[in-house]
């Protein structure tokens, strides 16, 4: 081949000035892009081979020699692949084969960063330019009778093309380093930035230092392979101790026989793993290789709860491992990882186009082979391939946790109070998660026991239903106004699922609960509130209610409307006269737990403003001043009531106005601390009084 000298025909002069600013979003990606193609140089060869059409030597080992020359600012990647002609340089590098290079250019010449490409191995190669000055290629073709040729650029549009001096098949890229990139010819910033990109590549790859002194290691002889390059044979003599005998004779004892041994040069060490775990097939995966995969990958020597193998051929090649790390913290504070690969490349971590929002909370590999990866990730987020991808992730782990709570209940619930934030945070984000997942959603009740929905509606439905039939009694001639009455209560005809937000704090209510042989769930994070939101808009047959939301019917006793008529006059105007809160809505019950002198509810509305006030700031204002609506119910069975509303011009009485409402609202929720000043110094005066 004659030398020649010529210009890459980009049909433009800025394409290196956007590879290094728009193409790759970190500067270390060339380390990646090169490795990769010369993966596939390698593994197009085999391919050959194994077709017939090139037949490999005997003692062929497919790998990639890295060295970094930190002495001469250089680094070389060699494969052992397939090779290039001269012909093929010309139309792989200097046309560079890119179809529409020109639209290329002028479709992210203008984009910002946040429009990246996220992977892309068509301009590979010329990701060097990124970090070099100058860039060699040195290559041999596998084809018969082909001669090596030797290419070189300096970064600009020309370059110049050569006979080459390489005798092995496979290609050597050499770059020149530019005075702001010489950490990549550091051995460990080199082998930190391959173990992110290329730890699973499917082509052994080793990294040295040019110039490195030989390390030498000792093997036993049986261990000597034909590669080994043996420096000395060394004899180590048997060690002897001297010991007593069983007649109490000392005599010399053997305790390790002699042995020879090898010193050899050291064995090269590939830093990746070849067949990463989710390439394989799960039934040859054991628990503690799953465990292992885990330490390694995301260095979290926290075991995981368990784990989701992905392993799908059709209608796309999809392989993964899920897993469910402890997340019992803040949901917004959980912070998981999910690496994309492609091929056992490493793309990128939590790209959300791909994978859905919520599973970002996990840790896990996903690795697509069929993933578009030179489109923008505005662009995937429409394709609708990944969108099928996404979906097919989310019901695999939707089917992994209903199996679960199906056939490993016990499992299930103990991983329950870790996944639980994780569940709903997906039910929040993904409808059809949501739908699937309905009925396998835990709750824990008052008694530490775990329920799904349909075992908390069951009771609840078969009261309702008991009810319904005892007030069949009604007569069959009803007047427009009953009619439209009935029509009203229907809208709202929901079982009502009890709920607790703070065990201690409502212990007062939960006791009271317990009393009636009533149940309650637990809901103390901060994402249940938005969750069961989320459940009711969802399904029109119940609804939540915090346990302090109303006195319900069953821990009340029956009462006729005139009875407790009078009563209630007198201690609302007592008490609103000595709370001086006119806004209070105040009424007068008798409760069945005769020991109960008050309860404050709030209407679970209201509650739910204050929360949504309280989550959102609402540019500061105070969020009592919304859905403030409380009601004072006091006991009509209680003797501390009984003595207000027989002595209501005591001049005592105000005082004990005073303590009840306090009283009723700690067990609602904590007193301001002005309040609670009041309340500490009223309790010591009610004391005095004793004593007088």
């Amino acid at each position: 081949m004659s030398n020649k000298h010529g210009s890459l025909s980009i049909n433009s002069d800025n394409i290196f000035p956007i590879i290094k600013k728009w193409l790759y979003s970190d500067q270390d990606i060339f380390y990646r892009e090169l490795v990769s193609n010369g993966c596939d140089a390698i593994t197009k060869l085999k391919k050959l081979d194994m077709m017939g059409e090139y037949e490999l030597p005997a003692d062929y080992k497919p790998q990639l020699q890295i060295v970094v020359d930190p002495d001469n600012k250089k680094v070389t990647i060699t494969d052992n692949g397939l090779g290039m002609t001269a012909d093929e340089v010309e139309e792989y590098i200097n046309q560079i084969a890119f179809s529409g290079a020109t639209d290329f250019i002028e479709k992210y010449k203008d984009k910002a960063n946040e429009d990246q490409i996220i992977g892309h191995f068509g301009l590979g190669f010329y990701s060097a330019f990124m970090v070099a000055d100058e860039v060699h290629i040195d290559t041999l073709s596998y084809k018969k009778d082909a001669s090596a040729v030797h290419w070189e650029c300096d970064g600009g549009t020309e370059f110049d093309m050569t006979d080459g001096i390489k005798e092995e098949v496979g290609t050597t890229i050499t770059l020149f380093l530019n005075e702001d990139c010489l950490e990549y010819a550091n051995e460990y910033r080199a082998r930190e930035v391959l173990e992110k990109y290329c730890s699973f590549m499917p082509t052994p790859i080793y990294l040295s230092k040019a110039n490195a002194p030989e390390e030498y290691e000792e093997i036993d002889p049986a261990d000597k392979l034909d590669t080994d390059t043996v420096i000395e044979t060394i004899h180590e003599d048997a060690k002897t101790e001297e010991k007593e005998n069983e007649n109490g004779e000392k005599e010399i004892v053997e305790v390790t026989p002699a042995k020879d041994k090898l010193k050899i040069v050291k064995r090269p060490v590939a830093l990746n793993d070849t067949t990463p775990l989710w390439a394989k097939n799960p039934n040859d995966c054991t628990e503690e290789e799953y465990k292992e995969f885990y330490r390694n990958v995301f260095h979290d020597y926290k075991e995981p709860l368990f784990w989701i193998h992905l392993n799908m051929d059709y209608p796309f090649n999809l392989k993964g491992i899920l897993y469910f790390p402890k997340i019992n913290t803040e949901y917004d504070s959980i912070e998981g990882t999910i690496k994309l690969y492609n091929n056992q490349v490493f793309i990128a971590d939590n790209i959300k186009e791909v994978i859905p929002e919520f599973l970002m909370l996990l840790k896990g590999v996903i690795d697509c082979p069929d993933l578009p990866l030179n489109v923008s990730r505005s662009a995937l987020q429409n394709d609708g391939f990944v969108k099928k991808i996404s979906e097919y992730i989310t019901k695999k782990v939707a089917d992994k946790l209903i199996g679960m709570c199906k056939t490993e209940k016990e499992s299930y619930e103990k991983y329950w109070d870790d996944i639980s934030p994780f569940i709903k945070f997906g039910c929040l984000k993904d409808e059809k998660f949501c739908d699937k997942i309905n009925d396998y959603i835990l709750f824990k009740n008052i008694d530490d026991k775990y329920l799904t929905l349909p075992e908390i509606l069951k009771p609840v439905e078969e009261e309702k239903a008991g009810e319904e039939q005892t007030d069949e009694t009604a007569s069959e001639e009803t007047t427009v106004e009953e009619n439209k009455d009935a029509e009203e209560e229907y809208k709202d005809d929901r079982s009502v699922i009890y709920y607790v937000t703070d065990k201690n704090q409502q212990s007062q209510y939960i006791n009271l609960f317990r009393e009636q042989g009533m149940d309650a769930v637990i809901l103390d994070h901060n994402i249940d509130s938005s969750f069961i939101t989320q459940l009711e808009r969802r399904n029109d047959k119940y609804k939540f209610m915090r346990i302090d939301a109303d006195v319900t019917g069953s821990l009340t006793e029956e009462t006729s409307e005139d009875e407790l008529k009078d009563a209630a006059e007198t201690l609302k105007e007592v008490f609103t006269k000595a709370l001086n809160n006119d806004k209070l809505t105040i009424q007068v019950q008798k409760l069945k737990n005769a020991d109960t002198p008050s309860i404050i509810t709030l209407s679970e509305e209201g509650r739910r403003m204050q929360d949504m006030m309280k989550m959102y700031a609402m540019g500061g204002m105070d969020a009592s001043m919304f859905g403030g609506d409380y009601t004072l119910t006091l006991n009509y069975n209680n003797a501390l009531v009984q003595y207000i509303l027989n002595n209501k011009d005591s001049e005592h009485v105000p005082m004990f106005c005073e303590q009840l409402y306090d009283l009723a609202m700690i067990s609602n929720q904590p007193l301001p601390p002005e309040a609670m000043t009041k309340f500490m110094k009223r309790s010591n005066d009610i004391m005095l009084l004793l004593t007088k």
